[in-house]
C-alpha cells in the first residue's frame, strides 16, 4: 500500500530526529560543536578500539543523549560509530526518542544511518508553531541517510492528531515524500488506518429568522 501527499506531517519526526540537515538551525545539529560528555566511569578497550561509557550523558549542542552505556569507536564523527544501549534517550530540539538501542554511524561528520531499537522504541515530535506532537512507536527504525529512506518495522505505528496508520513495516521515501505500508498478509498484520476528517463535521443549525416584527 503506498500513500502520498504534497506534504506528509509525519515523518517529519524521524528526519528532525536523525538528519543533520533537518528542520533545524545549522548550529543545533553540528556535529563539529564541542562535545561535553559526562559519565560514572570511562573504558578504553584496546582490544577492540572501543571506548566505553557507563551512566552516559552526552550533549552537543541541543543534542542531549543519555544512557546506560555508551560506546564509539572513535570520539570524533568524522569518521565513528557511537551504540547506546539501556534506557536510551535522545533529545533534538522539539524531538525526542526513548529506545532500548541506537546505533548511529558518521563519516565527514555527517550521520550516514542510525538503527534504533525498543520494545516498542517510542517517537515524538511536537509540532513547530502549534500544540500538536506527532507520536511513533516501532520495534525497529532504520535511516539510511544515503538512499534517503526511513523503514519503521516491527508492529509500526504512527499518529498525528486523529490520524493513525499501522503496519508491519512504514516505508518513508524522503525525496518522493511518499510512504509505503506493508502488511503480512494475515489477519493481525494488515495495514489499518483511522482518518479523522478535519471538515467533515456538519455545520451548526442556526435559528430561522423571526419575520413578525
Amino acid at each position: 500500500m503506498m500513500i502520498t501527499r504534497r506534504r506528509l506531517p509525519f515523518w517529519l519526526f524521524a528526519v528532525l530526529l536523525l538528519s543533520p540537515a533537518a528542520g533545524a538551525q545549522d548550529n543545533e545539529l553540528d556535529m563539529r560543536l564541542p562535545m561535553d560528555i559526562n559519565a560514572e566511569n570511562t573504558t578504553y578497550d584496546g582490544r577492540n578500539s572501543m571506548i566505553i561509557f557507563s551512566g552516559l550523558r552526552l550533549t552537543q549542542g541541543r543534542i542531549r543523549i543519555e544512557a546506560d552505556e555508551g560506546r564509539a569507536t572513535r570520539m570524533e564523527l568524522e569518521d565513528a560509530t557511537w551504540t547506546f544501549s539501556g534506557n536510551v534517550s535522545i533529545d533534538i530540539g522539539a524531538g525526542r526518542i526513548e529506545c532500548d538501542t541506537a546505533e548511529l554511524m558518521f563519516d565527514e561528520f555527517q550521520l550516514k544511518q542510525a538503527i534504533v531499537t525498543g520494545s516498542p522504541a517510542i517517537y515524538d515530535l511536537q509540532r513547530p508553531g502549534t500544540e500538536e506532537s506527532t507520536h511513533a512507536e516501532a520495534g525497529r527504525l532504520l535511516y539510511d541517510v544515503a538512499a534517503g529512506v526511513i523503514e519503521f518495522s516491527d508492529s509500526a505505528t504512527i499518529t498525528e492528531g486523529g490520524n493513525q496508520i499501522s503496519s508491519n513495516v512504514l516505508v518513508y521515501n524522503v525525496a518522493e515524500q511518499r510512504i509505503s505500508a506493508e502488511g503480512s498478509g494475515e489477519d493481525d498484520g494488515r495495514v489499518r488506518i483511522t482518518y479523522t476528517p478535519t471538515n467533515g463535521a456538519p455545520e451548526p443549525e442556526t435559528a430561522p429568522e423571526d419575520d413578525s416584527q
